[in-house]
């Protein structure tokens, strides 16, 4: 897909930008929203030119205000419409959960650059990405006990990851809107800018990783992060890590990074994602949902 309605994607030395654009509706996430969204991951993943990526809000009031709540066609909100009997039928399937799934699965950084109001999905989205920094504007809200429902979008498995369970816990019982200073301090993001500031500090933290880093090496350790973090014992690290050093150290950015540091320049890291991580990558088992 190159063509988009509700998100607009650019490329720039290096770095691709995601804007959730639907202002008029301040961003609220649709089934095609989501869609746009893992397509355009998709061609992001493919491309060894793009090193991080940075998401945002299109206009001043939000990031994105949740689901639509006037779901496209009409019917039913939150889930698809059909009632089906057996429930690990895919048309079960949480969207939210589709789309963090898959921005779980990203072989590049990705960058939250949160502008405004973030509620419901428009918080969880956020919750797969890698660093989450906020404008002084942005409202966050966990707020799915306050619509009947409960956390989507895989956020029971991640939220309480980055913030612990005490904190998780308190946002999504109250439901309540909290504000970027309460967020940063609950360890939810990173740092709180200026409105006018907040996309030039994405991108200089993109551009920091995009200007000094090897491609592989950055995907190798979002995978080994975000996946080793649920071990149930320092082993199963210290198996990937020790196969990571021994596949990496033989490979062509390993040299480059050392002849670059005993030459004090700039290293040019030769190695693509799309064709050069090591051989047992990915060395999980794709989880069937059943």
């Amino acid at each position: 897909m190159t063509t988009y309605t509700q998100i607009i994607v650019t490329k720039a030395d290096g770095i691709a930008t995601i804007t959730l654009n639907r202002p008029d509706k301040m961003n609220a996430y649709t089934r095609t929203m989501g869609q746009e969204i893992m397509a355009a991951m998709d061609d992001i993943d493919a491309d060894d030119a793009v090193r991080a990526v940075i998401f945002t809000g299109s206009g001043e009031r939000a990031f994105c205000a949740g689901a639509d709540l006037t779901p496209e066609g009409g019917g039913q909100v939150f889930s698809d419409p059909t009632e089906v009997k057996d429930l690990s039928d895919p048309k079960v399937r949480d969207g939210g959960g589709l789309l963090t799934l898959r921005l779980f699965e990203s072989k590049k950084p990705l960058i939250s650059a949160c502008n405004g109001v973030a509620v419901g999905v428009g918080a969880t989205m956020q919750l797969a990405m890698d660093i989450r920094l906020a404008s002084t504007t942005a409202r966050y809200g966990f707020v799915f006990a306050r619509r009947g429902i409960v956390p989507e979008a895989a956020s029971s498995w991640f939220l309480p990851r980055i913030v612990g369970i005490q904190q998780a816990l308190e946002w999504c019982y109250t439901g309540r809107i909290f504000d970027a200073e309460e967020a940063k301090t609950g360890g939810l993001v990173r740092s709180v800018h200026a409105p006018e500031d907040l996309l030039h500090a994405a991108q200089s933290l993109a551009r920091e990783i995009a200007d000094n880093t090897s491609a592989i090496s950055v995907a190798m350790t979002r995978a080994m992060m975000w996946r080793l973090m649920s071990a149930d014992h320092p082993m199963e690290a210290h198996k990937i890590d020790s196969r990571a050093i021994y596949r990496l150290s033989r490979g062509a950015d390993a040299k480059e990074g050392i002849a670059s540091f005993l030459e004090k320049r700039k290293a040019m890291y030769p190695g693509k994602v799309s064709a050069d991580m090591p051989d047992f990558y990915p060395w999980w088992d794709e989880r069937p949902y059943e």
